[in-house]
């Protein structure tokens, strides 16, 4: 593609620098507007400059991506009511040695699920389970948001439905789920072992400060012991209009735990037993004090075994559900349609309102890739990225170690300047057709070399990868106080870590 005419060049180069500008820098003080507006404003000044037509635009919208992503943000909402993230807090914390264990296992969790569940699920799921981690061991959650980013891109690099480029280079290709795999396989361990050295070498003070569980219960009260007690979830379930009668009853809670006598409270510490011993006596009390006879209250606590049935009943839907998306994506189904199946079916075994469920869908990070597509889909008209791999791909041969570096430099810059779905869009069917001359093992190769380099450059910027902005937006918005993750800051660990991964992992491709 040739070089659009001078005026598109410069309109549509300064189009998508003010949209780069805002992406990275929200909060600029001569234009304070923030990621998602600043998208939609370089989409805009795409279209008023000419440079994109508004069918143009409109047809830039990859749907597959936001309908992917509409759904595993569904999908989490009901993993976590369903109490996945208390499985994975006990995976993570089981006999834990402390911040760096819990780094480690934070790296190679987020690496063998975004696999299998795609890099953006993976983040989407456990943003905030790691923020909590980070804040219960007393840490800045810094090192452990990178770990979950940086290990979920690698990680999805190993299979065609880790990543939407993945999908785009498995279906242009025709390699199988299973070649695909084989190929990229060991790359992605020895990636994922790799950046968790670089982590563990670059956080090793931050990550040795001792924890002070008192200021870290104190700041979160979220994680502090009562709420993932026993005695506080049956204290919760009186609370219940349809468990209480009266005001009274509907406050019976912590206080009803402090009121208790000493010998009473501490005989009720040391097993799960003991502590729904203690619930039952808080709702003993309140029934006595209310003058609720010992039959009623056992009748209550029937419905209340019955109304545990039920929950468990749904818990078993739900990872069932779970589990057929996971077995229809790795038979090669629609990834996007499979992910808004899921949480459609979930939403109707819920026999809820979805309201509360739909509240949890981040709306405005799905604006931010509408602009954003179409704001690359114009930067892309302009013909600078082709014309850069024009001047380039004589030099770009994977028959020769050198013509792999400079290739694996060009995916690298483009990915992070125009995204890599796009780059794969625009380089893979250029970059096969030249490895094809020479035979169809580096045709293979080509293919699986712009995979893996596309995707391991999600982690050079916080831009580079949808991932990143998942991890960056929902820290950001977090309760009770968000946290963000800068550029620079970023840029200073995904610099060094994504040259060492990307150089390790070319050299253990296979054709």
């Amino acid at each position: 593609m040739a070089l659009a005419p001078t005026e598109n060049v410069v309109l549509g180069s300064f189009a998508f620098v003010i949209f780069w500008i805002l992406a990275v820098f929200p909060a600029v003080p001569f234009l304070p507007i923030g990621r998602t507006a600043g998208s939609l404003l370089g989409a805009m000044l795409m279209i008023i400059f000419k440079v994109i037509t508004p069918k143009e635009a409109f047809a830039a919208i990859d749907l597959s991506v936001l309908g992917l992503l509409f759904g595993t943000m569904v999908v989490s909402f009901y993993l976590e009511r369903a109490g996945m993230f208390k499985y994975l807090e006990i995976v993570l914390s089981w006999r834990s040695r402390g911040a760096k264990d819990l780094l480690c296992r934070i790296c190679f969790i987020s690496a063998l699920s975004s696999a299998l569940f795609t890099n953006d699920t993976c983040c989407v799921i456990l943003t905030e389970f790691v923020l909590k981690i980070a804040r219960q061991n007393g840490v800045s959650p810094h090192p452990f948001l990178l770990a979950l980013a940086s290990s979920a891109n690698v990680g999805s690099s190993a299979t065609p439905i880790g990543n939407p480029q993945n999908l785009v280079i498995a279906l242009q290709s025709g390699i199988s789920f299973g070649k695909f795999l084989l190929g990229i396989l060991p790359s992605m361990l020895v990636g994922v072992f790799v950046n968790t050295l670089i982590l563990l070498c670059m956080y090793w003070r931050v990550l040795s400060v001792k924890k002070d569980e008192e200021s870290a219960f104190a700041e979160d009260d979220d994680t502090s012991p009562h709420c993932f007690s026993p005695m506080c979830m049956s204290s919760i379930n009186v609370n219940d209009s349809k468990c209480g009668n009266s005001k009274r009853r509907r406050s019976l809670s912590e206080n009803d735990l402090c009121n208790l006598s000493g010998g009473e409270f501490e005989s009720t510490q040391n097993s799960v037993a003991s502590k729904d011993q203690a619930a039952e006596m808080i709702v003993a009390r309140g029934d006595i004090e209310l003058g609720v006879s010992p039959k009623l209250a056992e009748g209550k606590k029937d419905n209340t075994q019955k109304w545990d049935w039920k929950r468990v009943s749904w818990k078993t839907c739900t990872y069932l559900v779970i589990l057929g998306m996971l077995i229809a994506l790795l038979m090669g189904l629609n990834m996007s349609w499979t992910a808004l199946a899921a949480a459609l079916v979930l939403v109707v075994l819920d026999f809820k309102d979805a309201g509360p469920c739909l509240d949890k869908v981040s709306y405005s990070l799905l604006i931010f890739f509408c602009g954003m597509f179409i704001t690359v889909e114009g930067f892309n008209k302009t013909g600078i990225p082709s014309t850069l791999w024009t001047l380039m791909e004589p030099h770009a041969r994977i028959n020769r170690v050198g013509g792999i570096s400079i290739l694996a430099i060009i995916i690298l810059v483009l990915s992070n300047v125009a995204s890599n779905v796009p780059t794969v869009l625009l380089l893979g069917a250029r970059v096969a057709a030249s490895a094809g001359a020479i035979s169809e093992s580096e045709e293979k190769k080509a293919w699986l070399i712009l995979a893996w380099v596309s995707t391991v450059a999600g982690n050079l910027s916080l831009l580079g990868s949808a991932a990143n902005l998942i991890v960056c937006e929902q820290a950001r918005r977090s309760k009770p106080s968000g946290y963000t993750l800068s550029f620079w800051t970023h840029l200073k660990f995904g610099l060094p870590s994504t040259i060492v991964i990307t150089a390790i992992g070319l050299a253990l491709i296979r054709g």
